[in-house]
């Protein structure tokens, strides 16, 4: 008999199956060589059937003519690990039949455990825990990530315990090109498996026999099967074992929510770590620099970063380089990079289970470019209700096509949102892709607005106008959950601006970075800031609108002041103000009054600051905003205390908590408590350390930094007017503790003066002389007229003792600079 009549040679009939991809694929040996990237000679003793090839080339050979090769797997095993072959003399002899009543061998059709399985340690663990308690486990994860891999390496652990039989069984639950097997064929085999003699499995009555008849069979053996490519729980449920100790491992794609009895364990991608040294595994890489890998450790991230930290991708992408010995690293990268893999069939098949809306939606979050999204993102983008976009992210969570890494937040991992981003591209018109955008736009400027309403100071008097308002928005019950928020969606929020700036959406653009300056004093500094309301402006310059254009120029001073950016702030104030006053707005014109007053300050003025701040509090008063009017009387009377007027200051200050109710969501309560505080140092000191503390406490609770740090050195200088020098130096360094922490020098010059002198007072004169000298330093590059003068005074103070006339010349330069600041009397 020729060896090719024989069909228990499984070498034979993979080549055969080779011959016939090549068939396919209309190339000679060479072209199909270059496109495989595997060598002719090789290839040639692949299709004659002379070697086996490695699993990656087979897998490469599919590739190219779009073909499974999952199907060919089982096949391939028995080649590549064939039985000790007879004899000679005997081959063609029949084996002989063991003995009557001798023990069949027991059933081992298990896939090879892979040599290189890496990680999953507590994965592992957590899958064997739940056979030795459960008897049944279901591993979920995405396509790729492992899920077979960790099934089978648990069954041979397994099969010493179980050695009866062990059994596998692919139910094609997601294979291109097949339908999911059934349970009466999948029973059937699986009974065949076991060698239950045909008269024994029923023929007739449907399932419910054939199941029985499997569950009794498993009754009396010790078994483990593993039942894989689980399509959902209908599929699985009749093949599970009943009484006994035979025990399931079950894999799929999708969570089996159907099987409440069997316990999950989730599988996610690799950790770095582990990603890195299965590459090298897989590509039989030796470890050091004198490897590939070790050689281009860029190039070598760029793979893990492609593969997604995924357990098949990092096993092709080895395989790759360890059957092609010529390329670098960077090769791999290259060709990597070209487009779409293999695992967009591998998604597709998740993807095709899903109904049409479920798909559109999940092609549209292609779409996003964020890192994380909530359900309210997904309903602007679909364009559906809320409780129709949270359905279909739960169907998709269960599909392991999205992931939710805290509650409430979802995210796509990198090689699926490529996936979803070309089926998008492919699927969807330009147009729709455009207006699902938009719809996210218009969500994020309506969203930002309402959150900013709940932060304690409210923006300008104008709702959101860019765009459509979505039919739901998230509930900002308190400032907390506002500011939560705005952590959350940064990301979001940034890119929807730059999407705004792009596609020329420029009332978007204008409005979006308005709704977050409150969250900016908080969190984000000041460098963003400048640059959002640099862009801002652009925006409103291109609309053209009035108000649009006085806000943005306003709004560009704000930053350019909280930068430390005198000159400019001055510059787009100045731009604003004619602006505002065509608009006629009392609310902006309030807000304008309010910005150009501080920096009236900080530059030295006296009574230009206060005009200001008793014109905004009359304008806030006509527009109907008490909040803004309690706010400038607040700052008019720290102005009062800084003028030497503490009486005067302490009954404005008593005034304004008076009105607010020392409400704490209201700035001014703030700004109030520390005022009265300052003021009544020296006659009440316990209740004015009583009013610091609560105004602390209120900065704290609001987590705005810089207000911490003001407390914090306002309370410092109280301790040492008390003479508490030891705690007043602690609460000065606490401050710049917190000013070091947000990476903006400028803010310093405003604390300065106060720290120096506390180190004066408290006999530490060289630290008091530096603090004094870095502020003399300071505040002229920020233009901060007022705190120059103090410098030099803080810095003749500490010299009186050690070099007069250096204290002479400094005490001068501060004179010169007040008569220069503050007008002489007229006489």
């Amino acid at each position: 008999m020729g060896r090719q009549t024989l069909k228990a040679d499984p070498q034979d009939e993979l080549a055969a199956r080779l011959r016939l991809l090549q068939e396919l694929s209309g190339h000679g040996v060479r072209a199909l060589a270059r496109e495989t990237g595997l060598s002719s000679s090789s290839l040639s003793r692949y299709l004659s059937g002379q070697s086996v090839p490695p699993w990656p080339a087979v897998i490469e050979l599919c590739r190219l003519v779009k073909r499974d090769p999952r199907p060919l797997r089982p096949l391939w095993e028995r080649a590549a690990n064939p039985l000790p072959a007879p004899p000679k003399a005997s081959r063609q002899v029949q084996p002989p039949s063991p003995p009557a009543g001798a023990p069949r061998p027991p059933r081992n059709d298990l896939p090879r455990d892979v040599p290189d399985f890496t990680g999953r340690e507590a994965q592992l663990d957590a899958v064997l825990a739940a056979v030795a308690g459960s008897r049944v486990v279901a591993v979920d994860g995405m396509a790729g990530v492992g899920k077979t891999c960790l099934a089978v390496h648990a069954a041979h652990r397994l099969a010493a315990d179980y050695p009866d039989a062990q059994l596998y069984l692919d139910l094609h639950g997601f294979t291109d090109g097949r339908e999911p097997l059934d349970p009466d064929p999948a029973l059937r085999t699986l009974l065949a498996a076991l060698d239950v003699p045909s008269e024994k499995i029923p023929q007739e009555g449907g399932i419910e026999p054939l199941a029985a008849c499997w569950r009794s069979e498993l009754a009396a053996r010790r078994a483990v099967v593993v039942l894989d490519n689980a399509a959902g729980a209908d599929q699985v449920r009749m093949l599970l074992p009943g009484a006994g100790e035979s025990v399931a491992l079950i894999t799929s794609r999708n969570r089996l929510l159907g099987l409440e009895e069997v316990p999950p364990v989730s599988l996610d991608v690799l950790t770095p770590d582990e990603s890195a040294q299965l590459l090298a595994r897989a590509s039989g890489d030796p470890s050091g620099p004198d490897g590939r890998l070790g050689r281009d450790p860029e190039a070598a991230a760029e793979v893990l970063r492609l593969c997604g930290h995924l357990p098949l991708a990092l096993r092709l992408a080895g395989a790759r380089l360890r059957h092609r010995p010529g390329w670098t690293v960077g090769i791999l990268v290259e060709r990597m990079s070209e487009g779409a893999s293999e695992f967009d069939t591998a998604f597709a098949m998740s993807v095709r289970q899903l109904d049409r809306a479920q798909r559109r939606l999940f092609r549209l979050l292609g779409l996003l470019s964020g890192s994380s999204f909530d359900e309210y993102v997904a309903a602007a983008l679909a364009g559906v209700p809320l409780r129709g976009a949270r359905a279909m992210l739960e169907d998709l969570l269960d599909a392991h096509l999205v992931q939710q890494p805290s509650p409430g937040r979802y995210t796509l991992h990198d090689l699926v949102h490529q996936h979803a981003r070309r089926a998008a591209e492919e699927q969807d018109t330009p147009a729709e892709r455009e207006q699902a955008l938009g719809r996210v736009l218009d969500y994020y400027v309506h969203a930002a607005a309402a959150a900013d309403a709940a932060m304690p100071y409210e923006s300008g008097s104008r709702a959101a106008s860019a765009g459509s308002p979505p039919a739901e928005l998230p509930a900002f019950g308190s400032k907390h959950a506002a500011l939560g928020w705005f952590v959350a969606e940064y990301t979001n929020l940034m890119g929807a601006f730059e999407v705004a700036v792009a596609t020329g959406a420029d009332a978007h653009a204008c409005e979006l970075p308005r709704f977050m300056r409150t969250f900016f004093a908080r969190r984000c500094g000041t460098t963003h800031l400048n640059m959002l309301f640099e862009r801002s402006l652009a925006a409103a310059q291109r609309l053209g609108d009035p108000w649009q254009l006085a806000e943005a120029h306003s709004d560009l001073g704000f930053a350019r002041y909280n930068a430390g950016r005198m000159a400019e702030a001055g510059a787009a104030y100045e731009a604003a103000a004619p602006l505002v006053s065509e608009v006629g707005d009392p609310r902006s014109e309030a807000d304008l009054m309010m910005r150009r007053g501080h920096l009236s300050w900080d530059e030295g003025h006296v009574e230009a600051p206060l005009d200001l701040f008793r014109q905004a509090g009359r304008r806030y008063a006509d527009a109907g905003c008490p909040t803004g009017a309690a706010h400038a009387a607040a700052d008019e009377a720290w102005a009062m205390l800084q003028l030497g007027r503490p009486e005067e200051a302490a009954r404005l200050a008593r005034d304004v908590l008076g009105h607010t109710g020392g409400e704490p969501g209201w700035p001014a309560t703030l700004t109030a408590r520390i005022t009265l505080g300052m003021a009544i140092v020296h006659d009440q000191p316990d209740e004015a350390a009583r009013h610091l503390r609560q105004a602390l406490e209120l900065a704290r609770e609001d987590g705005h930094k810089h207000n911490e740090a003001w407390c914090l050195n306002c309370l410092g200088v109280a301790l040492r007017q008390m003479g508490r020098h030891e705690e007043a130096l602690d609460s000065h360094r606490q401050a710049f503790a917190l000013l070091d922490e947000l990476f903006e020098e400028h803010w310093k010059v405003h604390f300065l003066y106060g720290y120096g002198e506390t180190c004066r007072l408290a006999g530490l004169p060289e630290e008091a002389l530096r603090l004094h000298r870095q502020a003399l330093e300071l505040a002229p590059k920020v233009g901060a007229r007022h705190k120059e003068v103090l410098a030099h005074e803080g810095i003749a103070a500490v010299l009186d003792a050690t070099d007069p006339a250096a204290a002479a010349e400094h005490r001068a330069a501060s004179q010169a600079l007040r008569r220069e600041l503050i007008p002489e009397p007229a006489r």
